[in-house]
């Protein structure tokens, strides 16, 4: 987890913010995603695209460690990048892969929560699923395409706008 660390000044008027940061995500938060929403919207981050992302981890917990990993390799959240690994784990949930990592987050509740996400009219909600899922998923000659079948409406008509030809 990227450690905040506090913002320090040559104001002599001025006391800098030497709050402790914690070492370990707190236990209702095991992948410290609270910290790292907020590291990251105060490097200018979109907040609506950030708060997909940390939506998504709740709903989801399988993806709690490819976040985890995310923050790690990023030092703070890029909901574009996340979502490559959203939908890499989400075509290998489907395809019920014998190589899927344990536990696989379940492509149905991922697809759900989506689809319920991109209903809601948010355009930076929907520019991450739309440009970072759905037109990440699989194309027609390859494994995992007939994920696509199983979009809800709205998804489904996004699909077909960004990708007419499947």
């Amino acid at each position: 987890m990227p450690q905040i660390i506090p913002q320090t000044t040559t104001d002599t008027t001025t006391v800098p913010d030497t709050t402790p940061v914690p070492d370990q995500p707190a236990a209702d938060d095991p992948a410290g995603i609270a910290a790292a929403v907020a590291t990251t919207t105060a490097t200018g981050a979109d907040p609506a695209g950030v708060r997909l992302v940390h939506d998504l981890v709740g709903h989801v917990p399988s993806f709690e460690d490819a976040y985890a990993s995310h923050v790690f390799r990023q030092g703070e959240v890029l909901p574009h990048v996340f979502f490559w690994d959203v939908v890499q784990a989400t075509v290998r949930s489907f395809l019920a892969r014998d190589d899927a990592r344990d536990p696989e987050p379940d492509w149905r509740r991922t697809l759900d929560f989506l689809e319920e996400r991109c209903g809601r009219g948010d355009a930076v909600v929907d520019e991450v699923i739309v440009t970072s899922f759905l037109g990440d998923l699989p194309s027609p000659h390859e494994p995992g395409h007939g994920i696509v079948d199983r979009l809800g409406p709205v998804m489904a008509a996004r699909f077909d706008r960004v990708r007419p030809t499947g």
